[in-house]
């Protein structure tokens, strides 16, 4: 069976007919200020969303409460930070101070001559004073070395250490919160505290009670030529030689097995004499060995 084919013709428009299609076609929405308002873009261009879909803001109530809470909990953990802040001061010290002795006895072996760390407790509850005053709660460390190599000093006719003959070997230390002690000897039975090795004599001490008499070889800060003011004496030392040994101040002690520099922690200028974290630095005489224990 045969399907006609459908005649199909070219469509042919006049400019009167493509006028009345344009009119029959629905109009472009046009977008007007209020919508561009919903739709403001920022700078990086996005758009951003209307103002009632924003995160709603705490109430008053809610921050009252929030604040009500950080309060409560500063309170419980106060206590604790001042115990971390003590127990850091007291430690720092202590390593501190082990730190500057290895110095001293590698510096002194290095260049085969003589050096000095001393020790002086002064008021924490003031700034440092010149010339210093002494008090508690405040360690002021100094260390010095021989210019020529010799101990400057005549061992058989003890004197101060003349400024104008040493050089500063490292800046003035000064640690806070912590004090100078004289602690029971150790049972020497193990490695804590109260069994370390037993240090016996006082003049191998460095404590707020030893050694019992100041230095004969006291040394001043600062130094230098021409000799200057001084601000600080220095009658609590070590002494390291060109060897290594170590000694509490001079030569007119004899070097000893264990020596000791004890600490304790302070809050302010007094003294906590109920805190348990105390802390004593020892050094064998001969050896390059320190060791802290902390109770």
């Amino acid at each position: 069976m045969h399907i006609p084919r459908p005649i199909t013709s070219p469509i042919t428009c006049s400019p009167k007919d493509e006028s009345a299609l344009v009119e029959g076609c629905p109009p472009w929405p046009v977008a007007t200020v209020a919508d561009n308002a919903v739709h403001v873009r920022g700078p990086c261009g996005f758009t951003l969303p209307k103002q009632r879909e924003r995160s709603r803001a705490f109430t008053l109530v809610e921050l009252i409460v929030v604040i009500a809470l950080i309060s409560t909990l500063m309170v419980l953990v106060a206590p604790a930070f001042t115990g971390i802040k003590s127990a850091g001061d007291v430690t720092g010290a202590a390593y501190a101070i082990k730190d500057a002795l290895e110095q001293a006895r590698t510096y002194a072996m290095a260049h085969n001559t003589y050096v000095w760390i001393g020790f002086y407790e002064e008021s924490a509850g003031q700034p440092s004073t010149n010339p210093a005053t002494p008090g508690t709660g405040r360690i002021v460390i100094s260390t010095i070395a021989s210019a020529d190599g010799t101990t400057v000093y005549n061992p058989r006719s003890l004197a101060a250490i003349d400024p104008t003959r040493v050089t500063q070997f490292n800046k003035l230390v000064k640690v806070e919160g912590t004090h100078l002690a004289t602690f029971p000897d150790g049972s020497g039975t193990g490695d804590t505290f109260d069994s370390r090795p037993a240090a016996i004599y006082e003049t191998a001490k460095i404590g707020d009670a030893t050694p019992p008499n100041p230095s004969l070889t006291p040394f001043q800060y600062p130094v230098g030529n021409p000799a200057p003011a001084a601000q600080y004496t220095f009658v609590k030392a070590v002494e390291f030689s060109p060897r290594g040994e170590a000694r509490i101040n001079n030569r007119n002690y004899t070097l000893k097995a264990v020596a000791e520099i004890g600490l304790q922690p302070t809050h302010g200028t007094a003294v906590d004499v109920n805190s348990r974290n105390v802390i004593a630095i020892q050094f064998g005489a001969l050896g390059g060995d320190l060791k802290i224990y902390r109770r």
